[in-house]
């Protein structure tokens, strides 16, 4: 499924939009180049799930908990990870099996810890500031 966004404005219905291509599934991976609007958009996928308050990026942290109507939500970055050791030392598996979601940035630096379901999230921001946005769950 390809998704377009013109304007900051339609995030949230492209947030429905992928929660339901996802169906069941709670893990979601953001593949997107710096700046692509990994971050806006989980942003917007976590008010779609009733999280109140402030969401940010979890870049020095590397995780951040939220609670949402639908339950928890873990937002990871692991731009800053300098190999699959330090997702394994944070414990990494009682999020992704924990049955809550997971948005996980950056999934390409944990390549060998991934699960094996999960909706894919690519982000490509264009030349016009829209951005395409193509969902697979796998």
């Amino acid at each position: 499924m390809v998704l377009t966004a013109t304007s900051l404005s339609e995030l949230n219905n492209i947030a429905q939009q992928i929660l339901a291509f996802a169906g069941a599934e709670r893990i979601f991976l953001f593949y997107g180049e710096m700046g692509a609007g990994k971050t806006t958009l989980i942003k917007a996928l976590c008010q779609e799930l009733g999280v109140v308050g402030q969401t940010s990026s979890p870049t020095f942290s590397i995780v951040n908990e939220y609670e949402g109507a639908r339950g928890r939500i873990y937002h990871f970055d692991f731009y800053r990870l300098k190999n699959q050791t330090e997702a394994l030392d944070m414990g990494y598996e009682e999020y992704f099996y924990s049955g809550d979601y997971c948005f996980i940035e950056w999934p390409e630096k944990i390549p060998d810890l991934l699960p094996l379901n999960y909706t894919e999230v690519h982000i490509v921001a264009n030349a016009d500031g829209s951005r395409e946005i193509t969902l697979n769950n796998i």
